[in-house]
């Protein structure tokens, strides 16, 4: 067991046995190589936001209606996915959706290409700009987007690396698959979203060491899916995604003693 966070322990204080329902949801750790290891892409949520104020992400977010919309596909089909995934297929192409779609509304980076083979290059263009706009926005949907550009949505760029649910004590519960790809050749990070204060390359050595100093804020998710991938090569993270086994992780909240803690999770053990 683990203490509850000091930013979680009023939401601990005050939890009823009333379980808020969970939100589907997709995350991306977007990875390269570089002199000091595997780096990846962080953002730091803005302070006003409700959810993880100032902490830092991967890119990410809920799924959408508009994420079930037919899509233009390439990659596992999604009766593959939906194993990989573990729920149904109709789920796991809104996952995956959602992933690329908040990807590239976040960052700018866009996981899709004109084929089964090429990945878009420089996606700095204005149609594109203006796509980002519109997608955020909730004008289009990542499929109009697709039809739109003549794209097909590359799935197989995306590897599934780990599930985690939200402890049922806190108010804003998801539903979150942790995915991880390789930055594309020939693009480059936009301009951010609004929900981001700031965005930047890490390595992952170094983020964990500033995550244990206390210079950086990190949700345990995220702090796991680090240190998981510390040793890896951004060349070689999604093939090896597939050797895992995915479970679903739920932190308990259990009260010892007059203490609050957390269990059915691993230690946060940073080296």
């Amino acid at each position: 067991m683990r203490p509850v966070p000091e930013s979680l322990l009023v939401n601990a204080k005050n939890y009823v046995g009333q379980p808020a329902p969970t939100r589907d949801a997709a995350t991306v750790a977007i990875l390269r190589d570089g002199d000091g290891g595997l780096e990846s892409f962080f953002l730091r949520r803005q302070s006003t936001m409700e959810f993880a104020p100032d902490m830092y992400v991967f890119p990410g977010g809920g799924v959408q209606a508009s994420d079930e919309a037919p899509v233009r596909w390439a990659g596992p089909t999604p009766d593959e996915w939906a194993g990989i995934l573990s729920c149904e297929p109709r789920m796991a192409v809104a996952l995956v959706v959602a992933a690329v779609r908040e990807t590239f509304e976040e960052t700018g980076i866009l996981l899709a290409g004109p084929d089964e083979s090429t990945v878009v290059g420089d996606v700095s263009a204005p149609v594109f700009l203006r796509a980002r706009d519109a997608l955020e926005a909730k004008k289009i949907g990542f499929a109009d987007l697709l039809d739109e550009q003549g794209l097909v949505l590359r799935s197989d760029l995306l590897g599934a690396w780990a599930h985690w649910i939200t402890p049922e004590f806190e108010p804003r519960r998801y539903d979150t698959r942790f995915f991880v790809a390789r930055m594309p050749d020939g693009q480059s990070v936009g301009a951010l979203a609004t929900e981001a204060a700031a965005g930047e390359w890490h390595s992952l050595t170094d983020t964990l060491r500033m995550v244990k100093d206390g210079d950086l804020a990190m949700l345990p998710p995220t702090i796991h899916t680090c240190l998981d991938l510390v040793g890896h090569r951004a060349a070689d993270v999604v093939a090896e995604a597939a050797s895992r086994t995915i479970e679903p992780i739920q932190p308990r909240l259990v009260v010892h003693e007059g203490g609050y803690f957390l269990d059915d999770t691993p230690d946060v053990v940073i080296p």
